[in-house]
């Protein structure tokens, strides 16, 4: 083996140098070998090193850095090693959130081999040390130096990190045994004060396994490469919210991973160094720079021929003037390519490999590649990193790296050779790109991959770019999105989606809200022999895209194929994948093909080898923003028994992607159920591909190879009735090998069980933490979304002669009539109707704005569409009518298709428009002119009389221009609000402009020809005498160009208010242009020649003699550069506005640059050198001396650390512009802070030390004397409370604005508190004590005398409960402001609660007792009488159920504002509902009956006369009773409040009390089918588009009996979980503490029951429930075929909670409409009334055996509590009652002996000890929790908004589980059935 060394040190050199290589390469090739072990920095126990424990997840402990360290732009101090290759910032998390997971880590992370590696067993060692040694430190300087030559770097510390011989994880139970296959590497980090460096070696036999298996696999074969590079990890922005931060990646898959160890970026193979952090300024990472030979030792043996494989990578340094790349092509192309070593395998040098090498390049380097040519490779010959592009590029020119193994391109320069043909790839290819085979080089075109290649070819083009003819962003950026950005390319251009929307720049849709699709689907389908043909049958989708479901409806197919299709569901995963939910580091497909696209798919069924065609082809976004997709099928399918099911189970599918193409192919099986066949087995097998128009001018565009989709839920249904197929599937994208329940993809955004509204994105935070945000075109708090109508609001982008359409979550503009949208598809232009020649040959047309006109020429008469002579003439032209008619029948017979619904107007004999026109399929007639044009209120709807045309209309003269003009001004908003200030033109009678216009808001006036143009100096301001407008002009001459320049500066705005600062020429009384202009409100004056041109080099600024233009302009000579930068600075905008605050450059009489420069706005002055560069040290601020600018520079010393500070504040916008406010720090001559420093901007000033550092206490503000700041500092005493209080409170913004409003405590010479503090904004006053706390009652509000705060405090009650009330209720912010509106009870001078009590600002009054509580009857509204307090409350009668609705009803918010708009039922004086009830806001009436219910038929709207109620109403002979719906209904309403949220559930019954079809939660459009019995049928749920149109499903007369409620427990289950929902008992095994799903089941279903409240009885084995539609509590054995036993059926109204006493053989329950807590022997004996006062919504109850103890939850709105008693109801007391809203679950911690609770308002599960002591928070954010049981550290509950059982951890305080049942109910009680008592039973 030959190797070379290559240090030419001349061109010379280099060029003989390169010869002589390429003559050693004929034979052989330069190599340089890789390091070994030997080469490693040293590590080991004998150099210092600590060693890491053994294990599969150890980290050390903290290493303490002497000096903290810059990684990227933070400082560290510490660090940590573990098992698993990486060294970290921070301490690290469990492995398995990070180890089987892809970059980036969401933690500070420094990766030289990130994979699950395990030393457990003495397999491997792992040393880390932090050295100062000096032999250690020189290396790496070196190293650093080799790398980055520029770089000024001497490292202070030195951190060694050495992984020896360790091993990868393996799973125990694995029978091959443990591997021997042991890695060896390390990585180095050295640091100065200001930079960071990395090393990572990879010896030569250093890596022998280059990944590891995830450990919950499942058993599946895959190994995740390891990851290699660095991650700053989450950053903070917003204050409280985090985002991923920067992070580079230098590895991508497993063959990136091998080439580690044989190549690297510093000439020598396996060694890689990389720039990892600054002080200053750090974008990302910077990989090393060095020339030199990588290369890597081909397979067996080292001699390489020239027929062998060519080595890839850039051998040599730049030859730029020695090497022909053009020759270099050609003789590349006469050696085939072979394949080598199948595990390392070069990449084939190709058409222009060493081209490529031998140039620089960067992210914006050009490239004459076309748009669909592949990726960009030519990142640079100095270095090679491994992946194929970093995640971040901040590299300069000349800085970037080709990837290993790059796809062959076609080379720079070679763009317009004839491109060889591309290759077509079959579709079952899998390693197709890149390729190593003999290939030529990948043509324009992208592949094309079809499903049969003779059938199918899809040509994507084939584009050579040349500067003639580029596609640049200003010619074609109308094909980009009106919510995209055009960006310019080196090839061509992009578009880009702006922020908030997503899609691939042609289509963009807004970021999270929900997607409509719409198409047709036709074809013809044979089902076994019988063909079907489907004539464009509609086809419905809707994609909810925060949580990947996708529900898919056609409509309107026949019965055979409806059953046939139902397996198809691919027909609706087309959706699935555009807009599936995203896992991390993927993409949903929307974002790569926009909409337009084109799919092939073909299915072959099993065993039947049926054959199905599928092409869907997107057209693209139509006016609503709905994506239009045509579905065309043809081919064979199965037969399917009608009436069968079909499942599928979840799968995963890969697509892999090419340039333009998707792909994917996969098997699936499906089960058929039927009624003659039973359960049979099927499979099909589905090939697909995807082409799409994608844009690779882009060169920095994310490579895809991968991506699965996984389908975790898949419906079919057909549906017989309506003829409607449907299909839903719930589908989410990822990286191949990701498991979405993986720990890290739990987050509720990514499993898809958050609560946010379907058109709001779900924002995933740290753990199980997410935040809901409205999609773009949407607001709200991201629970509940509402659209912006951005027409109304005024938020839109149209322009002119354009009108607003608003859409869900965003707007189009459509051009107004007589108006088509501009070449840039944005701006309204005129259609120049003229250009298509519509008038009569003999006429003339005249075009207008938004109209044309006819007019026949002299000596021809008519209406201009048809013109002749007097004589008549022999052949009459064809007139408009005909034009128009047949116009319209050639373009249907040219198409060769009819156009059903085209309207085809009719012409009479002469050729005239029939007066009557009719639309053949509409239907609807109306008349016309003689123009064919409507006239108006002549339209007639199908079935009605047309109008008699003939008629004639009222004479109606067209409208003139003015009456146009004052028309089409828009003076209401769409809500029809008037707009104010809108100037409307005044016509006269005849509808000519009246000469006198005057503008309504501004009061201006003006005259106006008859154009309506207004005549010059006519204007007068307000107040002013009017002009005489109708004096007459005096004879006009034409206008000059001088006179119309001048007319067309814009002087005035649209509605007529002066615009300020616009240059007007001025011209002299010929018209002409004055020699001199000046700007009359810049000053600046300037020459011009005879067309106003400026004539260079006159311009003067304000101030400055002007120049004398009348002199002849002498010899121009060429302008110089400072004369080309001057001129091209732009002072003024382009109407003519001065811009403020630019800098231009001044320049001598020769024009080179004046060696001193100033800025006109901020005064600053620098000298210059002869390039215009500003002179390092000469810039002085205003009013100080400038430097002498033709002084010789002194010799530059060092800039010093204020120099530096000053340097880099920004004092002036990129454009130019003086920033202001900002702090600028004041340097001496010798470079050191002054003294004393000031803020220009506030008039702060303080002293400061050497460190620019402000010495405490010596700041002043503006007009106060400044501090001494050369006064040495005396000793200075530690700050009093008081002194850091007041120094604390932030009184200036960062930029130094003081902020207005803060308080700022005073203190004492002596920094004690003074007894008196005010408020400086408030005037509040106060007295307060040595601590500064405010002392009780010594406030006084503004203008009154302030107390007298050295008088000491009398004696002082303890406060009473008004009191302390009064306290609470906040009268005063945090800063001191008064709160509007808040009640404060009011006390008497005891303290006691006054009797009435009064809101001061509702004006209510009421009675209260002494506990302050409202007495029941006495609040009365304001202007009414108040009660009488004093006066003795009459015997109370029990509140009747009127009474109990009236006072449930929440008139009053929480803090006693009034709520509008609630209806508040009116009862009797006996209580009983009145029998006319009224709303008083919507003033609706209705009768009711004894109950309340409203009497059907009796509602009247307002101002209706109301029906008499006391009529007597026919009555059926027997009243039915209250149905199960109905039952259901109320509970569910009283459970809400009375009040349900507009998304919650409520069964929608029938008025037979049957439940109806559709059930809906509440106002939303999320809807499914029931059953008879309220039982969902399954499938059926949808949206809006795909509403299920459910039929009435209500049994016959003859019902037959409802099978036997049999018991059929889970078998072989140790603990189960047992719930109620609806009509049924379900079991949910738990395996561990993990939720068994699988072996879920129905235990028992009680058809015509609401179960809602469960208990178990553990010696028994018997399961307990209260029926709250039966009004009953039973009980079950649970053993197989166990029948149900009612044990109370008598005096129960609403039975919920329900608890079992198993030591004592009792049960207590809760009823909830008599408000009671009641108890029975277990076989309903011995019943008793524990309590039933002080309750009003009784709900959950439990009792602990153990103690005898019961608890239960009550949440009353207004005063929620948990209590407690004994057993017998002894020792009644409150647990809790402050924090809590509306605590619904309740369960016994009996491991910590604690009570716990989840609340359905405060949203928290907690818990605390039973003496209310120990109070935490076990999870803070729940959905709404209704039930819940404790279990070995796991709470599980059953929450309404998720419709199933959920695990939360209390140690992890973790969601850890979720259960949602097939068919989505509420779920009410949860228990825990045991085969045995567990210990603390309660």
């Amino acid at each position: 083996m030959q190797s070379c060394s290559l240090t030419p040190s001349s061109t010379m050199e280099r060029g003989v140098m390169l010869a002589v290589c390429l003559l050693c390469w004929s034979c052989s090739v330069c190599v340089v070998t890789a390091i070994k072990r030997a080469d490693m920095f040293s590590y080991g126990t004998l150099s210092g090193d600590l060693i890491l424990a053994e294990g599969d997840d150890e980290t050390s402990r903290v290493l303490s850095l002497p000096k903290p360290l810059f990684f990227y732009g933070s400082l560290f101090s510490q660090l940590y090693v573990a098992t698993n290759g990486i060294i970290s910032a921070q301490d690290l998390p469990m492995e398995k959130q990070y180890v089987d997971d892809g970059f980036p880590t969401d933690f500070p992370v420094v990766a030289p081999f990130l994979a699950d590696i395990d030393t457990s067993g003495g397999r491997g060692q792992i040393y880390y040390r932090v050295t100062e040694t000096p032999s250690v430190l020189n290396r790496v300087a070196q190293e650093v130096h080799r790398g980055f030559p520029d770089a000024k770097f001497t490292p202070t510390h030195v951190v060694v990190a050495t992984w020896e011989n360790v091993a990868a994880y393996e799973e125990q139970t694995r029978t091959t045994g443990p591997s021997d296959k042991v890695n060896t590497f390390q990585a180095v980090i050295g640091y100065d004060e200001t930079d960071s460096y990395v090393l990572f070696l990879y010896p030569e036999d250093g890596l022998n396994y280059f990944g590891t298996r995830p450990k919950e696999s499942y058993n599946v074969e895959i190994e995740l490469p390891a990851r290699v590079g660095f991650s700053r990890g989450e950053v903070t922005y917003l204050i409280f919210s985090r985002t991923e931060g920067p992070h580079y990646s230098v590895t991508s898959d497993e063959q990136s991973v091998k080439n580690l160890y044989q190549v690297g970026n510093t000439g020598i193979p396996g060694v890689w160094l990389f720039h990892t952090g600054n002080r200053y300024s750090f974008d990302n990472i910077v990989p090393a720079s060095t020339g030199g030979l990588l290369d890597t030792p081909p397979t067996g043996g080292h001699s390489l021929s020239l027929d062998s494989t060519t080595p890839e990578y850039g051998e040599f340094e730049e030859y730029p003037d020695t090497f022909d790349s053009d020759n270099q092509e050609e003789e590349d192309d006469d050696y085939p390519h072979t394949r080598g070593d199948p595990e390392f395998q070069p990449a084939p040098a190709g058409g222009n490999h060493h081209s490529e090498s031998l140039q620089p390049a960067s992210p914006d380097a050009p490239s004459s590649h076309s748009e669909d040519s592949g990726h960009q490779l030519s990142y640079g010959s100095e270095d090679v990193p491994l992946t194929s592009e970093p995640r971040y590029s901040s590299e300069p020119a000349g800085r970037q790296y080709a990837p290993p193994n790059p796809p062959e391109r076609v080379p720079e320069g070679d763009a317009q050779r004839t491109p060889k043909q591309q290759p077509q790839v079959p579709l079952e290819v899998v390693d197709v790109y890149p390729s190593h085979r003999n290939e030529p080089p990948l043509s324009p075109g992208g592949h094309v991959v079809s499903v049969e290649e003779d059938d199918v070819d899809f040509d994507t083009g084939v584009i050579q770019y040349t500067t003639e003819n580029k596609e640049t962003c200003a010619r074609f950026q109308q094909q980009c999105s009106q919510n995209a950005f055009c960006s310019d390319y080196a090839t061509g251009f992009c578009c880009h989606c702006r922020p908030g929307f997503y899609g691939n720049g042609r289509h963009c849709l807004p970021d999270g809200a929900p997607q409509r699709v719409s198409g047709k689907v036709s074809g013809t389908v044979t089902v076994g022999s019988t063909p079907v043909e489907l004539n464009n049958i509609d086809l419905h989708a809707y994609i909810v895209v925060g949580d990947g479901r996708a529900y898919t409806a056609i409509s309107q197919v026949p019965e055979p194929v409806g059953w046939a299709l139902m397996p198809l569901a691919p027909i609706g995963e087309l959706f699935g994948w555009l807009f599936a939910l995203e896992l991390p580091n993927s993409q949903a497909g929307f974002k790569i093909t926009g909409a337009e696209f084109t799919r092939h798919a073909e299915v072959i069924f099993y065993p039947g080898n049926q054959r199905l065609s599928i092409i869907q082809t997107g057209r693209g976004l139509d006016d609503h923003n709905h994506l239009t997709v045509d579905t065309v099928v043809s081919g064979n399918v199965p037969f399917m028994p009608p009436g069968a099911e079909i499942t599928m189970e979840p799968f995963k599918e890969t697509y892999q992607y090419y340039p333009s193409v998707a792909t994917s192919s996969s098997v699936r099986e499906f089960s058929v159920v039927s009624a003659e066949q039973g359960s049979e087995s099927f499979s099909f097998q589905l090939k697909q591909n995807i082409t799409y128009r994608d844009c690779q001018h882009d060169n920095r565009a994310a490579v895809l190879e991968t991506l699965q989709i996984i389908m975790e839920r898949v419906f079919v249904m057909y549906v017989k009735e309506e003829r409607i197929l449907r299909y839903a599937l719930t589908n989410k994208i990822s990286p191949v090998g990701v498991d979405p329940t993986a720990p890290e993809l739990v987050n509720p955004c990514y499993a898809g069980n958050h609560d946010c509204d379907t058109t709001a994105q779900c924002i995933p935070l740290e753990g199980q933490a997410f935040q809901c945000r409205c999609a773009t075109g949407y607001r709200g708090d991201g629970h509940n979304c509402y659209d912006i109508d951005e027409c109304a609001e005024g938020l839109s982008s149209c322009g002119a002669h354009s009108q607003c359409v608003n859409l869900p979550g965003s707007h189009r503009c459509q051009c107004q009539s007589g108006y088509e949208f501009g070449f840039d598809g944005r701006t309204c232009v005129d259609i120049d109707e003229c250009s298509s020649s519509p008038c009569h040959t003999s006429a003339r047309c005249i075009n207008g704005l938004g109209s044309f006109l006819c007019q026949c020429q002299p000596g021809f008469y008519g209406d201009g569409f048809y013109c002749s002579q007097t004589e008549g003439q022999t052949v009459r032209p064809r007139s408009q009518c005909e034009q128009h008619r047949d116009s319209l029948q050639s373009g249907m017979e040219q198409s060769d298709r009819p156009s059903p619904g085209a309207f085809i107007p009719q012409c009479d004999s002469d050729g005239r428009y029939q007066p009557l026109q009719c639309h053949g399929s509409t239907g609807h007639c109306w008349c016309v002119d003689s123009r064919g044009q409507e006239r108006t209120g002549t339209r007639t709807p199908p079935g009605t009389a047309p109008k008699d045309c003939d008629r004639p209309d009222e004479p109606v003269r067209p409208k003139t221009h003015c009456e146009h003009h004052r028309d089409s001004i828009q003076t209401t908003s769409p809500e029809g609000y008037p707009i104010v200030g809108a100037y409307v033109p005044q016509c006269d009678a005849n509808g000519q402009y009246t000469p006198l216009q005057c503008h309504s808001s501004t009061g201006h006036c003006w005259c106006v020809d008859s154009r309506g143009q207004e005549r010059a100096d006519t204007r007068t301001s307000p107040g002013s005498p009017q002009t005489d407008c109708h004096k007459p002009d005096e004879p006009e001459r034409p206008k000059t160009h001088c006179e119309h320049h001048r007319e067309r500066a814009q002087t005035t705005s649209p509605e007529g208010y002066p615009i300020v600062g616009a240059y007007v020429p001025q011209c002299d009384a010929d018209g002409q242009y004055t020699s001199l202009q000046c700007h009359g409100s810049t000053g600046h004056c300037w020459c011009v020649d005879g067309r106003g041109q400026e004539r260079s080099g006159t311009r003067t600024p304000p101030g400055i003699p002007s120049v004398d233009c009348d002199k002849p302009d002498e010899p121009v000579r060429p302008q110089t550069y400072c004369e080309q930068h001057r001129d091209s600075v732009q002072t003024t905008s382009p109407e003519g506005y001065p811009i403020e605050g630019v800098f231009v450059p001044q320049c001598d009489s020769n024009g080179q640059y004046s060696s001193q420069q100033c800025h006109g706005s901020t005064g600053h002055c620098w000298c210059v050198d002869v390039r215009g560069q500003e002179r390092s040290g000469t810039r002085t601020p205003p009013g100080t001396p400038p430097v002498d600018c033709d002084k010789p520079d002194e010799p530059v010393r060092p800039t010093t650390y204020c120099e530096h500070h000053r340097d880099n504040i920004q004092t002036t916008s990129p454009e130019g512009y003086p920033i202001e406010g900002v702090f600028v720090p004041q340097c001496d001559s010798n470079g050191q802070y002054t003294p004393q420093q000031c803020h220009s901007s506030t008039g702060h000033c303080w002293c400061v030390d050497g460190r620019g550092q402000e010495r405490a206490g010596t700041r002043t503000t503006p007009g106060t004397p400044s501090v001494d700041c050369d006064r040495p500092v005396e000793p200075e005493r530690p700050k009093t409370h008081c002194e850091h209080h007041r120094d604390s409170t932030q009184t200036t913004s960062p930029e130094g604005y003081p902020i207005v409003g803060a308080h700022v405590p005073q203190c004492d010479a002596n920094g004690q508190y003074t007894p008196l503090q005010c408020h400086g904004s408030t005037g509040h006053c106060w007295c307060v004590d040595s601590r500064g706390q405010e002392r009780d009652g010594t406030r006084t509000p503004p203008e009154t005398q302030p107390k007298d705060c050295d008088r000491p405090d009398e004696p002082e009650r303890p406060k009473t409960d008004c009191e302390h009330h009064r306290l609470r209720a906040q009268a005063t912010s945090q800063e001191g402001y008064p709160i509007v509106g808040v009640y404060v009870p009011q006390c008497d001078a005891d303290g006691q609660y006054l009797p009435l009590q009064c809101h001061s600002s509702t004006g209510h009054c009421w009675c209260v007792d002494r506990r302050g509580q409202e007495r029941t009857g006495s609040r009365t509204p304001p202007g009414t009488q108040p009660k009488d307090c004093n006066r003795p409350d009459e015997p109370v009668r029990p509140e009747t159920q009127c009474e109990h609705h009236r006072d449930s009803v929440q008139t009053t918010s929480p803090e006693g504002y009034p709520i509008v708009g609630a209806y508040l039922p009116q009862c009797d004086a006996d209580g009983q509902y009145l029998p006319r009830q009224c709303h008083g806001s919507t003033g609706h009436c209705w009768c009711v009956d004894g109950r309340g219910e409203e009497r059907s038929g009796t509602r009247t709207p307002p101002g209706t006369p109301s029906v008499d109620c006391d009529r007597p109403v026919p009555v059926a002979p027997t009243q039915r009773p209250e149905s199960v719906c109905e039952r259901w209904r109320t509970s569910l309403i009283e459970h809400y409040g009375g009040k349900p949220d507009a998304q919650q559930y409520v069964p929608q019954c029938e008025p037979d009390g049957q439940f109806s079809p559709v059930q809906c939660y509440g106002e939303t459009t999320y809807c499914w089918c029931v059953d008879q019995d309220g039982r969902e049928v399954p499938g059926t749920r949808s949206h809006d588009v795909v509403k299920p149109a459910c039929l009435p499903s209500v049994a016959p007369p003859t019902v037959r009996p409802l099978p036997r409620p049999d018991v059929t427990p889970p078998t072989n289950t140790d603990i189960t979980l047992l719930y109620a929902q609806g009509q049924k008992i379900g079991a949910l095994p738990l395996n561990g503490t993990r939720l068994d799903a699988t072996r879920s089941k129905t235990l028992l279903t009680l058809h015509g029951s609401i179960v809602v409240g469960i208990a178990y009885d553990c010696k028994e084995n018997q399961v307990y429930w209260t029926d709250l539609s039966a009004r009953t509590i039973n009980r079950a054995s649970m053993a197989t075929g166990a029948e149900p036993e009612i044990l109370i059926n008598t005096n129960l109204v609403s039975p919920e909670g329900l608890a079992v006493d198993v030591k004592r053989r009792l049960m207590f329950w809760v009823d909830s409409n008599p408000d009671m807590i009641e108890s029975a022997n277990l076989d309903g004996s011995g019943r008793r009334t524990l309590f039933d006062t002080d309750l009003v919504n009784p709900r959950a109850i439990i009792v602990v055996s153990s103690t005898g103890t019961l608890y239960w939850t009550d949440w009353n709105r207004e005063a929620p509590k948990i209590e407690s008693s004994s057993v017998d109801g002894q020792n009644r007391r409150v647990v809790v009652s402050e924090g809590i809203g509306l605590p619904n679950a309740l369960t016994y911690d009996s491991s910590a002996r604690q009570v716990c609770w989840a609340d359905a308002g405060t949203k928290r599960l907690e818990c605390v000890s039973p003496d209310g002591s120990g109070r935490r928070v076990v999870h803070p954010s729940l959905n709404y929790p209704f039930s819940m049981v404790y279990y070995r550290n796991h709470f599980y509950y059953t929450d309404w908004r998720r419709d199933g059982v959920i695990a939360v951890s209390k140690d992890s305080s973790q969601i850890t589980d979720e259960y949602l049942p097939d068919q989505r109910s509420h779920l009410y009680g949860i228990a825990i059935a045991t085969t045995h008592c567990l210990s603390g039973s309660h």
